[in-house]
């Protein structure tokens, strides 16, 4: 009989590869255990991604930077926040990140996608991710796609983090597959700062990030065949200790993670002490 694939999107695999204890917890146990509060930064980045598809189902006459503020408020998300005054200055500087993006933009330019599913199946894996955006631009040979991917966290962002995301080359990878066009160029637009941090693929780099992801793959598939079989979870999905710890949804569940002081839900977006 064949091997199942792999099930999994970009989240799944990152969660394993940051911690594979957070990965049991999120995946493996049922119940699973209970989560902590919400964060302010995931309902902040979650109001702006909203925002910003809803901007672009408006008609094109009507995407204008005054529909912003309309938007924004009909799609925020007041979750994990200190306090009122805290969540009013974030909601004001999410309108700002937003109306000085939306004017780098041709109003009249419909993506090929937002918010788009795209899929492939590999010897290994099933994967299935939503891009934030997903464009078609002129290249040497016809036209060309790229992946989009707004980011809205404190600290910036270089061609660095663009080229070793391996979430972007997934989608690059699926894109092209899907669409039947070459998909080789990642972007990660970075709100706060108005700074585009890109990278262009090669199928040999496209193909590099896929065999990371089916090792992933293979080492989640053994550990759950392990627990499966009566093994000891905790050996099987070991804890990643390091300062992601503070951030965990399981730290309290977590013996390790429990060790560490934990952050304040809203801690991400107090700006003295912001992480991205």
């Amino acid at each position: 009989m064949p091997e199942r694939l792999f099930v999994c999107t970009p989240s799944k695999l990152g969660a394993y590869a940051d911690c594979p204890r957070r990965y049991r917890y999120s995946y493996v146990d049922r119940p699973a255990p209970p989560k902590g509060p919400p964060w302010a930064h995931n309902s902040l980045g979650a109001s702006v991604h909203t925002a910003l598809k809803n901007w672009y189902a408006l008609p094109a006459d009507r995407r204008r930077p005054e529909a912003l503020a309309v938007l924004l408020k009909g799609t925020w998300v007041r979750e994990g926040y200190r306090d009122d005054e805290q969540e009013r200055a974030a909601y004001r500087r999410a309108l700002g990140w937003l109306e000085s993006y939306v004017e780098t933009l041709e109003p009249d330019a419909d993506p090929l996608g937002v918010e788009r599913v795209v899929a492939v199946k590999t010897a290994v894996l099933a994967f299935n991710g939503r891009a934030d955006r997903i464009d078609s631009r002129p290249g040497p040979d016809g036209p060309e796609l790229v992946i989009v991917d707004y980011k809205t966290g404190r600290t910036g962002l270089d061609t660095d983090d663009a080229r070793g995301s391996q979430a972007l080359a997934l989608y690059a990878y699926a894109a092209e597959r899907v669409f039947r066009r070459p998909c080789r160029r990642v972007e990660l637009h970075h709100l706060p700062t108005g700074t585009v941090a890109g990278h262009d693929h090669t199928v040999e780099s496209l193909a590099r990030q896929l065999t990371r992801a089916e090792e992933t793959a293979r080492d989640i598939m053994a550990a759950e065949r392990v627990v499966a079989d009566g093994g000891d979870a905790d050996e099987a999905f070991p804890v990643a200790p390091g300062p992601r710890c503070g951030w965990c949804d399981f730290r309290r569940h977590c013996p390790t993670g429990a060790q560490t002081p934990g952050k304040e839900p809203w801690a991400a977006v107090d700006r003295p002490a912001a992480e991205g």
